[in-house]
């Protein structure tokens, strides 16, 4: 005879299994799904996500962009989007710009200065929702937001969601590297693949190599450099969409994405 307190954890148990299921479900149009990861915020991990889902549309692919960074979910403004996501019939459908379906916990604020003040469980709770309720459609690529660092929000993520591979966003400094070394590490740990690392901010300003160094040092496909430019000034659309050389050096972040996802036997779409 069973226990309460066994009963208890059989009931867990089946509701993590169904969750998980819900979700496979729910993603299984989904052919390629990539996390833009940082090991701490500031290194411009959104503004890179923004702009490789914006040059994947513009290059003819069925594109998603999930901002799971639910306490300071920032897509949407880099994105310049205004409507809401629309809720039907249970289910969650994204709002689209530029060629991306998007969903953020920002659509969900009624100020977009308000503070989100959430314990880890909360966060688990939001994560699971967009994932079982969102209704993406058929997609070739659906890149994530990742929360920064190592801490529960990220944890959360990557063992929910089955990702094809994570995009590290690091910048020149010593130290955005150690910490981007420390987000490495937790994908390593977890078993899952590190896609490729790119250097965000390049220029006179904060120096270069730094995310070269860190590819080499922890054997990532190095995917490039983004150069620190004026254009990104502008917001009234993704600079990649709006600048020829910001666009090039995306065109670039792709090709080196697609080939490093075929190199580890994930056939990008």
């Amino acid at each position: 005879m069973t226990t309460p307190q066994e009963n208890a954890r059989l009931e867990q148990i089946k509701r993590t299994w169904q969750q998980k299921r819900q979700i496979t479900e729910r993603l299984s149009t989904i052919k390629t799904k990539i996390g833009v990861y940082s090991g701490k915020g500031g290194v411009g991990k959104t503004t890179v996500a923004v702009n490789l889902a914006a040059t994947l549309a513009q290059e003819g692919s069925k594109v998603g962009l999930l901002d799971v960074d639910i306490d300071c979910p920032n897509v949407t403004k880099v994105l310049g989007i205004t409507e809401k996501a629309d809720y039907v019939n249970g289910q969650i459908v994204p709002a689209e710009k530029w060629g991306v379906k998007v969903i953020s916990m920002s659509f969900f604020q009624e100020n977009e200065e308000e503070a989100i003040i959430w314990r880890g469980p909360m966060i688990h709770n939001a994560i699971n929702q967009f994932l079982q309720s969102t209704d993406w459609g058929e997609l070739d690529y659906l890149v994530v937001d990742m929360p920064p660092g190592t801490s529960d929000s990220p944890l959360t993520v990557m063992q929910t969601l089955p990702m094809d591979g994570f995009l590290v966003v690091s910048t020149p400094q010593e130290l955005a590297n150690i910490d981007a070394k420390r987000c490495i590490n937790m994908i390593r740990k977890l078993n899952l693949n590190v896609v490729g690392i790119v250097e965000n901010y390049t220029g006179e300003v904060f120096g270069q190599g730094g995310g070269e160094n860190l590819a080499k040092e922890v054997g990532a496909p190095y995917l490039g450099a983004l150069a620190l430019r004026s254009a990104y000034q502008d917001n009234t659309r993704p600079t990649s969409l709006l600048d020829s050389e910001v666009g090039e050096e995306y065109a670039h972040l792709v090709d080196g994405l697609k080939k490093s996802l075929k190199e580890m036997g994930r056939e990008p779409a």
